[in-house]
């Protein structure tokens, strides 16, 4: 439990008795200005705390002189946090002249894990200690898939006559049909959506519009999927092209069949055969797969830049918006 922040000198002397613990720190001055914001990145990994700086390590408050430069320091201090936080300094005064100075943190954020000049820290009983590798990737990941992504968002202005009933129910009777979705899911269209998960507590969200919408301008310019077949293995030609605005099932299916009509077909004459041996440059499960990545994993905070495949002679090129989650690099995946 975090300690309650202290008002007076009586409640500031009950709280030093605790001393140092899992939520609670001591720092003799902002000296120590460093040392105490690992602390403090720490109580943000956890369950919170509170730094007092112008305490001794035994629990003496001996405060120390704060100029407008100290406020300064330690204002400068905060915005090397990744992500950025919020965090009020308080002021208790001890003695003639000199402060405590109070950083009370709330832990169990979203946005966890912090880290300060790029280093995660996590508390360790009344220890600070640097952040396992591991343990900082699996906070990075839930981070990400935390209930405030953008596809979890109230949908402003959408109602039930805004998402394509039928395209619910066909996707709904597919899901049925090869067991991906078990049980009722009612007879009803909000029925069937709170049962998806596309609805809380009567208000639509932007998945919802993402997966069954009917119209996707002005609002929603990224359902889009941008498809081209080019001669040989440049840009400089096209055969075929085009530009789809919908629901995503249907920008997957329509990627399909871009890629049926237009995959180079290389083939070779087998001895002792009728026929000859086709296939196809990329497997068709594997560009399946792709495209569905491309989908799911796409930015949708980004509006602008559509999900885009080109054929060439030689290759496929799918690309989608976004950017590696905050902390994750290409080297780190490898």
């Amino acid at each position: 439990m975090i300690p309650k922040t202290p008002a007076n000198a009586r409640e500031l002397a009950s709280l030093l008795k605790q001393g140092e613990g899992k939520t609670l720190e001591f720092k003799r001055s902002t000296g120590e200005l460093r040392e105490a914001l690992q602390a403090v990145r720490a109580f943000l990994n956890g369950s919170g705390g509170m730094v007092l700086v112008g305490v001794r390590p035994d629990g003496a408050p001996e405060g120390q002189q704060v100029a407008d430069q100290t406020l300064r320091d330690i204002a400068q201090a905060l915005d090397r946090f990744e992500p950025p936080v919020n965090l009020p300094v308080e002021r208790l005064p001890v003695s003639t002249g000199r402060e405590v100075l109070v950083l009370r943190v709330e832990g169990n954020s979203d946005s966890i894990p912090f880290t300060y000049d790029s280093r995660p820290y996590e508390r360790v009983g009344s220890t600070t200690r640097k952040m396992a590798q591991d343990t900082y990737e699996k906070l990075l990941l839930e981070r990400t898939h935390s209930r405030r992504r953008w596809e979890n968002l109230p949908a402003d202005m959408v109602t039930l006559k805004d998402i394509d009933r039928d395209e619910v129910f066909r996707i709904v009777s597919i899901a049925q049909s090869v067991g991906r979705l078990i049980g009722p899911v009612g007879r009803s269209l909000a029925d069937v959506l709170d049962r998806l998960g596309l609805r809380e507590n009567g208000q639509m969200l932007q998945a919802a519009v993402v997966l069954f919408g009917r119209t996707f301008l002005p609002h929603y310019p990224q359902c889009e999927l941008r498809m081209a077949r080019f001669r040989g293995t440049g840009m400089a030609e096209f055969l075929d092209q085009r530009q789809i605005r919908g629901p995503a099932f249907k920008l997957l299916e329509e990627a399909e069949l871009f890629c049926q009509r237009h995959f180079p077909m290389p083939a070779k004459i087998v001895p002792g055969q009728m026929r000859r041996v086709e296939r196809p440059l990329i497997p068709p499960d594997a560009m399946r797969e792709i495209l569905i990545n491309a989908l799911i994993h796409r930015d949708y905070t980004i509006a602008g830049g559509a999900v885009s495949l080109a054929i060439f002679d030689d290759r496929v090129e799918v690309w989608s918006a976004g950017a590696f989650p905050r902390g994750i690099t290409p080297a780190l995946l490898k």
